[in-house]
């Protein structure tokens, strides 16, 4: 049974999978997550990566429909079990090795995360208490 710290990084590696297809950090985490799920074997390998093509196919094929979220939540918890059960078969040596490739995955995903800015502009509004009075403008910007 796993610790809940390596729970939470196969959680992390499968929001990161599912985050990180059809952006500029696919490439990488694709073929990251296939060396790790392959351990050395590049017929494993292969097929991970073949799996890794099929959740962006999914992915892309929900779109931003509202089946979407559902689809996301779906893949990200396939592949958090997947690295689950990776981790459990593990010495505890490769483990905490394979733990820590995967971690810094995850900080790859996330330091080429798509950023999202929001700008508020109340030039023209009136505070009075924590109200906001009168017109005024809200931009949001989300660079994808």
């Amino acid at each position: 049974m796993l610790v809940e710290g390596l729970i939470a990084v196969a959680a992390a590696g499968g929001g990161a999978i599912v985050q990180a297809a059809g952006t500029d950090a696919w490439a990488g985490i694709r073929s990251g997550v296939a060396r790790i799920l392959g351990r050395g074997e590049a017929g494993r390998e292969q097929t991970e990566l073949e799996r890794l093509d099929q959740t962006q196919a999914e992915l892309e094929s929900a779109g931003d429909s509202a089946e979407a979220e559902r689809v996301q939540t779906v893949l990200a918890t396939r592949w958090q079990t997947r690295l689950e059960m990776l981790l459990e078969q593990l010495p505890e040596e490769e483990r905490q090795q394979v733990a820590a490739e995967l971690q810094a995955l995850v900080q790859q995903a996330q330091s080429q995360a798509p950023v999202q800015n929001t700008h508020n502009n109340f030039s023209s509004a009136t505070f009075t208490d924590s109200q906001v009075l009168g017109s005024g403008t809200q931009n949001n910007t989300i660079n994808r």
